[in-house]
């Protein structure tokens, strides 16, 4: 086939996903189709010219990647899937219907989508971390391309994510940049001034090619001369009209986010031409057959056992790098990324022990959640570490990681105000709710270092988000080398037949319930304590008896604040059943102080538990 000939058919394609987003939104009775329509010759270049893959295996691993960060332009991604022959056409129809994989923006439900979109600026991130994969993990020559609105490029994750791709020098990796000028309100902040995006992505250390989007002998070339780039990535910064080939929507504002009305489909069809010879599609896709990869998952090798003396002093953040080091020892799949605290979240001992799997995501924590995201698309495990109060600024990437359906591990150090001095602005006290309310998220507050080391393990083994919450001060070892932490357990470390009350803590307040039981034995008053070291799931049938052996009421004590945290994961355990909780947690902002002075202030001391034991028992 001629080029010529080429740029015939990927024009017929381009109108054809047009008319296809066009009809799939109607019948819907909403979506973007304008946003789609900017795109028609962007997709239809990249899924008929550019891209080696394989269209009826959208998961084979030697297929590149390609992740629609505008995913409100869902209807062309499907349409394009469907011209590849992947699903039929008329399942276009199915546009956001109940229960249809082609919702209104994607998910890995749909096969042709790996990861969700539609959180404006994620995209790019996990595109990098697939492409992070291929160059430095696999070796694999498949490359990823990510499609960007303009209107997305105002998020600062989009240049967290292109300042790290380029130190990575990731040349695996190709960005086109829709430019159609207009957001969802108003028009975007340069509108059509394509230099303004070129100019930024090249200040980061990228290629750049300025296109008209809809000329296709110029995106052509575009893309050719991008396959020759070496040592860094490339971004294709396409002019392009929103509506683009219907007259009655081009370059309007006011229809973003609205569908063709029913009686006006026909008029915007009639003007988009449409060649009903058209040869199959499937003759010039894939370009060339996607290389052969072998499709083995390397067996983890059983992890070095914890090796602590009882009441030895070890934070549980030191634990976690230890863990860690001894997991990616047994296990090649994990992963390891930080953001510059490295040397406080101690996974700098994985870095040493094993710097290829180990990745430096410097403070751009929404762009390391995203890396993360596209990391564990390709079978790796990731382990991601920062101060808890950091991971609260990229909640909105472990939001869409769950919608993902990611297999993450999240490390939050520095958690509550046993931190000390360093005063609120780095203590994590919000961590607990924020990932409480993830769903199918797994939530452990380990005490000790026994305890975090087991965890880490159950936390790789286990599928899906966990979060580990990691204390600042070192804590004496409570457990036996050998002792096991299934997820959804507890511990009951004290417990007694003629036990007054229970008290529930988790982490560093485990150890201000152990004082504050010496303190009441002394004064013959028998408590329960349970180290909640699962917060999600509890071990619900654990704390239910706990609670009946001791006038129903349970006391929970945590380092965090009241709204959310361990006191709310107990209430909801136990929410059909009549069982009163009474909660001691950290009622307010916090000051700088030395741990005692804070745990004091806050109300969560021993001193505090035993005044709590004594007002309950009216003694």
């Amino acid at each position: 086939m001629t080029r010529e000939q080429k740029i015939s058919v990927l024009q017929q394609i381009a109108n054809r996903l047009r008319s296809h987003c066009l009809r799939a939104t109607t019948a819907a009775g909403s979506g973007h189709p304008t946003s789609c329509l900017s795109a028609a010759e962007l997709v239809a270049t990249l899924f008929f010219y550019v891209m080696r893959y394989d269209p009826k295996r959208p998961s084979y691993p030697g297929n590149d990647r390609f992740v629609l960060s505008k995913g409100h332009a869902a209807p062309i991604l499907y349409a394009a899937w469907a011209e590849a022959g992947l699903l039929p056409t008329e399942r276009l129809l199915e546009l956001r219907k109940f229960g249809s994989e082609l919702e209104g923006h994607p998910t890995p439900r749909f096969p042709g989508a790996p990861v969700a979109t539609g959180a404006l600026g994620q995209g790019l991130s996990m595109a990098v971390g697939m492409a992070l994969a291929a160059k430095y993990l696999e070796h694999a020559p498949y490359r990823t391309y990510a499609l960007l609105g303009d209107g997305e490029c105002a998020e600062g994750a989009v240049w967290e994510a292109a300042a790290f791709a380029a130190h990575y020098k990731l040349d695996n990796l190709l960005a086109v940049v829709d430019v159609n000028r207009l957001g969802q309100s108003q028009p975007t902040m340069y509108q059509h001034d394509t230099g303004a995006y070129a100019r930024r992505f090249a200040a980061c250390g990228w290629q750049t090619f300025e296109v008209n989007g809809h000329d296709l002998a110029q995106i052509l070339d575009a893309f050719d001369a991008a396959a020759q780039v070496k040592g860094r990535p490339v971004a294709i910064i396409a002019r392009t009209t929103k509506g683009k080939g219907v007259s009655f929507l081009e370059d309007k504002e006011g229809w973003h986010g609205k569908p063709v009305p029913a009686a006006d489909l026909e008029k915007a069809l009639a003007e988009i031409p449409l060649d009903a010879n058209l040869a199959p599609t499937t003759e010039i896709v894939p370009p060339e057959p996607p290389p052969r990869l072998p499709e083995v998952v390397p067996t983890p090798a059983p992890v070095e056992e914890p090796n602590y003396q009882l009441g030895q002093k070890v934070a549980t953040r030191e634990a976690y790098g230890a863990a860690l080091t001894k997991l990616g020892t047994a296990n090649p799949c994990v992963v390891a990324l930080d953001a510059d605290v490295k040397n406080s979240t101690f996974a700098e001992l994985f870095a040493k022990a094993h710097p290829e799997r180990f990745f430096e995501c410097f403070i751009a924590e929404q762009n390391m959640l995203g890396v993360a995201v596209g990391l564990a698309t390709t079978g790796k495990i990731p382990f991601i570490s920062s101060f808890a109060a950091f991971h609260t600024r990229a909640f909105d990437f472990i939001r869409m990681a769950a919608i993902s359906r990611a297999n993450l591990k999240i490390l939050g150090t520095h958690a509550g105000v046993s931190i000390g001095e360093d005063g609120a602005s780095q203590m994590g006290l919000e961590d607990l709710a924020m990932m409480r309310a993830i769903p199918g998220a797994v939530v452990l507050y380990p005490c000790d270092a026994v305890s975090m080391e087991r965890l880490v393990v159950k936390a790789a083994e286990h599928a899906g988000i966990v979060y580990l919450r990691a204390t600042r001060p070192k804590t004496a070892v409570i457990y036996a080398n050998s002792e096991k932490f299934p997820i959804g357990g507890a511990k009951l470390l004290r417990q007694s037949a003629n036990d007054a009350a229970t008290v529930v803590a988790a982490g560093v307040t485990v150890y201000e319930a152990l004082t504050a039981y010496e303190e009441l034995r002394k004064q013959g008053i028998a408590i329960r304590v349970i180290d909640a070291y699962s917060v999600k799931p509890m071990a619900r049938e654990t704390l239910l008896e706990a609670a009946r052996a001791t006038r129903n009421t349970l006391i929970v004590v945590e380092d965090h604040y009241s709204d959310g945290g361990l006191g709310d994961a107990v209430l909801s355990a136990l929410a059909s059943e009549a069982v009163r909780v009474i909660k001691l947690a950290v009622p307010d902002v916090p000051l700088s102080g030395k741990p005692e002075e804070l745990i004091a202030a806050a109300g969560i001391s021993a001193r505090h538990i035993v005044a709590t034991v004594r007002r309950l028992i009216g003694s």
